[in-house]
């Protein structure tokens, strides 16, 4: 089963960290992408540009707006997310439990839905 890891930060805990800290979690996410590959539980990963470079889009009554940002106001933004693949929940919660960023900020585990 598709787990989706949502990796989120509050932006001023990141930019809070040394450049030493930085380069600590980079070159671990980096290790844990290649970990995960090895263990077959990798699918795919991404870093997100920041917020301020964002649009959030809505359609109604066939009408489109763009905002700048995202739609909600929050102290932790989404940054980033790791696709998984695992047997289970509690699998999936193992292995998001090791994802880097989660010493600075939260993980969201959820499963992919399956429409058949």
């Amino acid at each position: 089963m598709k787990y989706m890891c949502l990796v989120y930060v509050e932006p001023s805990a990141f930019r809070a960290l040394s450049d030493a800290e930085r380069a600590v979690i980079d070159r671990d996410s980096a290790q844990y992408d290649k970990d995960l590959e090895a263990r077959g539980h990798y699918i795919h990963a991404a870093v997100l540009q920041s917020v301020g470079a964002a649009k959030t889009l809505r359609r109604r009554a066939g009408q489109v707006t763009t905002t700048d940002g995202p739609f909600a106001e929050t102290k932790e933004v989404l940054c980033g997310f790791i696709l998984i693949e695992a047997a289970d929940q509690d699998e999936a919660l193992k292995i998001a439990a090791d994802i880097p960023m989660a010493r600075v900020g939260s993980i969201e585990v959820r499963a992919e839905l399956d429409f058949s």
